[in-house]
């Protein structure tokens, strides 16, 4: 097998008005013909850059310097830019991150991959606009799109995040590139959704030969579907190799701290996750010597002087480290130290205890409305009839694909949305039957800590207004008790009190995130729901803000809702977890019996579905091995019209004739654990005795 992608020594610079900034510092990656090689570092490591100097789609100001891209014999850096365009789609596909801002909201998703088909006039698929809309239809189903031809005449917004990640794939994929760089293609997407988007790669690459470049921050799912992994900092390569062996025996001190830094099943909850201290430098002025050493626990004087060279260990196995791990007996010694916490970090639900929070029956609709005087026509069903309580100090984490109305239910809770029916009691008052007036003074205690803090922040007001408009707006001390609330805000979640005075464009998506969860403490509140929190953050930043959240909890006395699609995270945090699948409620339970011993089809096929570092590779390439895993498939039916019984019945592969007829009740599985299902993966309590005992004070 012959090299389809070979780069030599690239650098890249981005020109300002006041600096340079060395983007790619000297890279130097070979990929095969059919193989994948994952780009993994943290957010301004140099990743995107990459792969966009090989298509040469640089931001303004973006020159490559320096350097050979050579793509299957032919060197990229030295075409034309008329030439260059004929490479792009021909050659080589891009899949970008975020489909929604990439594809054209005015287009339907059948012109927009019919356009990318006739833009290449040297490929006889551009010669009428007949054969381009269908080669779009082809590429469609290629990617295993549902209905394709019907979705031809669709605009994006009408489709789902996973579907509109496979219309990506698919203007890619139109003119049959030999070469696919994926940034990041799996981000905001669901681990259902995300496993679904990685096989659909992983499939392609085998049957059209395409070599992948897959640039992502997760480790595990390199860990998973790559062939080869490059590791990246701060412009440069520090450590390359065969995807198993490499994480199995991690040479440098970035890739170990990395590792150290992703939240794991068996996480233990009693200890802190390992965050790499510091942020990753600027790269208009890197430090000199190892650019990794400001941060390394490991760093001798000799670090901070000389350059480390890439040096091989293992064949195909190449580090720049000048104290690597070392393995003796096939143990690794490390510098890094996990903090360890006075308890395990969960809490038993005390059935004496009066709850904070009690939801009772909860239904949200959502009227579909047409016609001049917009008649109700239908309706959403957002949340269907969901009951838990979560006591004081408690994290309960509810998880779900998106669309199963988990932001929908943290959003009544804080008040921001009014049910259709039923109720939420909190601290024994009814707030969903409060007049606005009532509410006003009750809405300090429930508070809201958005997914995007970028967008959820204010640009035009400084972050020393931003944290105090809530404290003004409840009149709440004077403007000096104010700020000094402001700088005592700050101070909680690790910022400098000089941070008031800047904007929130000044800072990094960590640090924006700190600034979100201040605002939420401002009010001094006793429940905070937290709505995706880290899922767009790299693992070191996300550990920081876990870390930081756990603290808060025990020094406060905060009661948290934790919403997110990562098992592994919410496990991590959460006392119990409730599973929720198209507004329903289909599981919950302490947090270590949902996870280890799932009694829903719906809970077990999201958590094989989410990659971490101890999963075994990927199906292989054709012949056969792998391990076969029983996940989540297609897409999540409609909620204007949900299926019959159960409703997880038209994906679930243990479902039988009963499932259509009658909606399974919750039943109990053990002490405090419920799951809904008439076939579930293990038998429920029956006895009297065992069935009073499971019944959990929190359902």
């Amino acid at each position: 097998m012959g090299d389809l992608l070979d780069i030599r020594d690239l650098r890249t610079d981005i020109r300002g008005r006041r600096s340079v900034v060395h983007a790619v510092d000297g890279v130097s990656l070979t990929l095969g013909e059919g193989q994948i090689l994952g780009l993994v570092g943290e957010s301004g490591s140099g990743k995107t850059m990459t792969g966009m100097s090989i298509v040469r789609l640089l931001p303004p100001g973006g020159h490559i310097v320096g350097g050979s891209v050579v793509l299957g014999g032919q060197e990229l850096t030295s075409l034309s830019d008329e030439a260059m365009r004929q490479v792009r789609g021909n050659e080589i596909g891009v899949v970008f991150q975020d489909p929604m801002t990439s594809l054209n909201p005015t287009m339907t998703i059948g012109n927009q991959i019919a356009e990318s088909v006739r833009r290449h006039s040297g490929s006889s698929r551009g010669a009428s606009r007949g054969a381009a809309r269908e080669r779009a239809a082809e590429t469609l189903e290629l990617v295993g799109m549902p209905r394709a031809r019907e979705r031809l005449g669709n605009y994006p917004h009408q489709l789902s995040g996973g579907m509109r990640q496979r219309v990506m794939i698919a203007m890619a994929l139109a003119g049959e590139p030999r070469l696919l760089i994926a940034d990041e293609p799996t981000t905001a997407l669901d681990a259902t959704i995300q496993e679904q988007i990685l096989d659909l790669l992983e499939d392609l690459r085998t049957r059209l030969g395409m070599g992948i470049l897959l640039i992502t921050h997760d480790l595990a799912v390199i860990s998973r579907y790559a062939d080869q992994v490059a590791v990246m900092y701060a412009g440069r390569i520090v450590e390359t190799g065969p995807t198993g062996p490499l994480l199995r025996r991690m040479r440098h001190r970035y890739t170990e701290a990395l590792m150290a830094a992703v939240p794991r099943r068996d996480q233990d909850a009693g200890t802190d996750l390992y965050s790499i201290p510091g942020l990753p430098p600027d790269l208009s002025d890197p430090p000199v010597g190892c650019r990794f050493h400001p941060r390394c626990p490991n760093a001798g004087g000799d670090c901070r002087t000389a350059d480390p060279p890439l040096v091989t260990v293992a064949p195909g196995h190449q580090h720049a480290c000048l104290h690597p791990v070392a393995y003796r007996a096939e143990t690794a010694s490390s510098a890094l130290t996990l903090t360890e916490r006075s308890s395990d970090g969960r809490r038993s639900v005390d059935a004496r205890a009066a709850p904070l929070v009690e939801v009772h029956d909860l239904v949200k609709e959502y009227p579909i409305t047409a016609g001049l005087l917009q008649r109700r026509v239908g309706a959403v069903s957002a949340v269907a009839g969901v009951s838990f309580s979560i006591a004081p100090g408690e994290t309960f984490g509810l998880v779900g694909e998106s669309g199963c109305g988990k932001s929908t239910l943290g959003r009544a809770l804080v008040a921001l949305e009014k049910p259709t029916s039923g109720s939420i009691v909190f601290a024994g008052q009814d707030i969903t039957a409060m007049p606005a007036g009532e509410l006003r003074p009750i809405r300090r205690n429930l508070q809201l800590m958005f997914q995007d803090p970028y967008a959820s922040l204010d640009p035009r007001m400084r972050v020393g207004a931003i944290l105090r408009e809530p404290l003004a707006i409840q009149r709440i001390g004077s403007r000096r008790d104010q700020d000094r609330r402001v700088d005592g805000l700050l101070d909680e979640v690790g910022l400098r009190p000089s941070a008031a005075q800047s904007y929130p464009h000044e800072f990094s998506g960590g640090q924006r995130q700190r600034i979100g969860l201040a605002r939420a403490l401002a009010l001094e509140p006793k429940l905070v729901v937290a709505d995706e929190p880290v899922s767009a953050l790299d693992v070191s930043i996300q550990a920081q803000i876990l870390n930081l959240m756990r603290d808060l909890r025990e020094r406060l006395g905060l009661s948290y809702v934790i919403i997110s699609h990562d098992l592994a995270v919410v496990r991590y945090m959460a006392d119990r977890i409730g599973v929720m699948y198209l507004g329903k409620l289909v599981e919950i339970g302490p947090a270590t019996d949902v996870s280890d011993h799932p009694a829903h089809p719906y809970t077990e096929a999201l958590l094989r579905a989410v990659p971490d570092l101890e999963s075994t590779k990927r199906v292989s390439r054709g012949n056969g091995a792998g391990p076969a895993r029983s996940t989540v498939r297609g897409e999540l039916p409609s909620a204007i019209n949900p299926p019959s019984g159960c409703r997880f019945r038209t994906r679930c592969p243990r479902a039988q004739e009963l499932c259509a007829d009658v909606e399974p009740p919750l039943r109990p599985f053990g002490p405090h654990h419920l799951a809904a299902c008439h076939f579930p993966l293990r038998d429920p309590l029956s006895s009297a005795a065992d069935v009073h005992a499971a019944k959990s004070p929190g359902t």
